[in-house]
């Protein structure tokens, strides 16, 4: 990915005395009488905003008929925005069609794996496969470069909105035409090669023209795994094209102007092979909405460590998330006092020069009436709006750590397709989640002290004294071979359970698990032996005494030796391994082959972070400790989740409060201090 930034107007950077962070939101001036925007330009000011985001859903407002277009409202408003200093990131509206379109062009709705065509009156009622879309889409950014790329607010372009988000996939006829072509590219024209690939000798699937080709839709019982992963993989390449084509359209008409799009990385994020996007992209930016349950913070800091890996650990920018309730969700919960400051600082800490939020002001009407917002319904003088404000002010304070690098040599390799496949039906245990146990892995770092990249498969391992490697079931020759290097090139890798026993093809790897991981880590399994409920199984070693509830397998040693074994419960195979570790070259190798427990999954890693090097920071309950480094200084991000104050070893200036600590900083309950400490 290219490594640009916002492109700052001159009239903001001389409003805050330098670039600052960015802070601000979604602003639909559309939705609201002309004679709410000053108020509304008024508010940004007190609030610190210096970044909007305009026209998301804008495109029926913009060319209301085909014939027809309407852009002197949005010639006003960024007009407005510019004399009150404040920049603009204007979207391509592309991101729902109007109803002319749909109506006029019924074959650009999409179709569910049902046969079902979703109808207009939602958002994102398009496939991502249709021509028609494409060229009325491709036409209106081609308007909006023309009439807006020489504006004085404009500071960056914003590719269509959560691109994915609703319509990832579509079964209709125009997908299935795209999804044949794909394939007729992806196969070098063979069909031998591609029947080979999907097996299509099992079940009586062999395919003799490519027309006898179709999208996984609906069957009796569970598709063809490798059809099901390709259709992922096309899927998600559908939706990069279209990213690219409008990107393409930008890049001609305003070269100078940087692109992005934002990520879901956050629920729906699953159907996005993310990882394969970002080189067309100026920068990387993320959505995120705090999810309710009780591991909310972990999920928050694991998708902020996403955005960093998938932006090769340079800044990014979080572009949506919620100042408080959502408006989706089944109960969608206020947050407490000083959550939403800490939630910030979070991002802010794991790599985020940025801070934008859905949306500027509550909407009136509409799906999400009751979505938070940085303006409530109840207006300025109110509690929501004061903590926007006191955090605007904060933000700024925090502008010296611009362009500063998160400190991490850990990671935890995470890959979209491995996620795709390791969750399809027909599994030894169809109960098993790729995302949350990566979760749990993180989760456990986390409260080690440990600060993880959260990374692709493609990335460079370079660095990195600890990687872990949770339930990678697809990988390729050449990602393992790269794992490989890592460790003998000095790593400690930690392997889990269902890792490496497929190619990207989805064909089981012969000879015995963990498949692609069996050499490096000296072990081999003949046979999987998940627990059904109820079933428990005991260990002890490493882990410490500890009962396993829903994995595990006999493992036989090659060359590894055993760290722990099993030692009672269901099945027979008491004394024998459980988990394994070997040396390799300069590193080591762990094999965990059973699902633990947080407390023994902390014990674990324990033991590893201790023999691995690894940076490990305070580890105190509830405090979160992440160091962003510059030239000049190390900032120290001490964000306390806890109910009682924490004090941690430390000196330096706090950044949100002036206030200078020698030797030791408190950090009070729920409170935060950003930490500066020369070099």
């Amino acid at each position: 990915m290219a490594a640009q930034w916002i492109r700052w107007p001159g009239n903001v950077v001389a409003r805050f005395g330098r670039e600052p962070m960015a802070f601000g939101g979604d602003y639909n001036p559309e939705q609201w009488d002309e004679r709410v925007w000053p108020e509304d330009v008024r508010l940004m000011r007190e609030a610190g905003v210096n970044l909007v985001t305009v026209g998301v859903f804008a495109w029926s407002t913009l060319q209301p008929a085909s014939d027809r277009w309407n852009f002197g409202w949005l010639d006003r408003v960024l007009d407005l925005l510019h004399v009150h200093d404040i920049a603009v990131d204007l979207a391509t509206a592309t991101a729902s069609p109007p109803p002319w379109l749909t109506t006029r062009y019924p074959e650009v709705l999409p179709v569910d794996r049902h046969g079902r065509t979703m109808a207009q009156g939602g958002r994102q009622a398009w496939s991502p496969s249709s021509p028609v879309y494409r060229e009325h889409s491709l036409a209106l950014v081609e308007k909006m470069a023309e009439r807006y790329g020489d504006h004085p607010a404009l500071a960056l372009w914003h590719v269509s909105n959560e691109l994915g988000g609703h319509n990832s996939r579509c079964y209709g006829e125009a997908s299935a035409v795209a999804f044949r072509s794909w394939l007729r590219e992806r196969y070098r024209d063979s069909l031998d090669e591609l029947n080979a690939a999907w097996a299509t000798g099992v079940w009586s699937q062999t395919y003799a023209a490519w027309d006898e080709i179709q999208p996984p839709r609906a069957t009796y019982t569970d598709p063809n795994p490798t059809q099901a992963l390709d259709f992922d993989r096309f899927s998600s390449d559908q939706l990069r094209e279209q990213l690219r084509a409008e990107s393409a359209v930008l890049r001609r008409v305003t070269p100078a102007v940087p692109v992005t799009t934002n990520f879901v990385l956050f629920d729906a994020g699953k159907n996005m092979n993310y990882s394969s996007w970002t080189d067309g992209l100026d920068l990387v930016a993320s959505d995120h909405y705090l999810r309710p349950t009780p591991d909310a913070q972990a999920e928050l800091s694991f998708s902020a460590d996403r955005a960093r890996g998938l932006s090769q650990g340079r800044p990014w920018l979080l572009m949506e998330t919620a100042t408080g309730a959502t408006s989706w969700r089944p109960v969608n919960p206020a947050k407490n006092s000083g959550q939403l400051r800490r939630d910030v600082l979070s991002h802010v800490a794991r790599g985020a020069d940025g801070t934008c939020f859905f949306q500027w002001r509550a909407a009136r009407a509409g799906a999400e009436r009751f979505h938070s917002a940085m303006l409530p319904h109840a207006g300025a003088n109110s509690r929501k709006f004061r903590e926007v404000a006191a955090l605007g002010a904060e933000l700024a304070s925090c502008a010296e750590a611009l362009g500063s690098r998160v400190l991490a040599d850990c990671a935890l390799l995470f890959s979209e397709e491995s996620w795709w496949a390791a969750e399809r039906e027909s599994h030894p245990h169809n109960g098993l989640s790729y995302q949350e146990t990566a979760l749990a892995w993180y989760r456990s770092l986390q409260e080690a002290g440990v600060t993880a990249d959260v990374v692709a498969l493609s990335a460079d391992l370079t660095g990195y004294r600890l990687i872990v490697v949770p339930m990678l079931y697809l990988v390729s020759d050449q990602d393992a071979a790269a794992l490989t290097a890592a460790v003998e090139a000095g790593a400690t890798v930690v392997v889990t359970y269902f890792s490496g026993i497929v190619d990207p093809l989805d064909h089981v790897r012969l000879g015995g698990y963990p498949g692609a991981f069996r050499e490096l880590l000296g072990v081999r399994v003949e046979e999987f032996a998940p627990l059904v409920d109820g079933d428990f199984v005991e260990i002890e070693g490493v882990t410490g005494p500890a009962r396993v509830r829903t994995w595990h397998e006999e493992i036989e040693l090659t060359d590894a030796q055993a760290a722990a074994r099993y030692a009672g419960g269901a099945g027979d195979f008491a004394g024998a391994p459980a988990i394994t570790r070997v040396s390799r070259g300069e590193g080591e190798a762990w094999y965990v082959g059973v699902e633990l427990d947080g407390a023994a999954r902390a014990r674990l890693l324990g033991a590893v972070v201790q023999r691995s090097g690894v940076t490990a920071g305070p580890s105190a309950g509830g405090l979160e400790v992440v160091t962003r480094r510059s030239a000049a200084h190390d900032y120290v991000f001490l964000i306390n989740h806890g109910d009682t104050e924490a004090t941690v070893p430390g000196s330096g200036t706090d950044l949100l409060d002036e206030s200078v600590h020698e030797g030791a900083v408190t950090v009070p309950a729920g409170g935060v201090r950003v930490v500066r400490r020369a070099r």
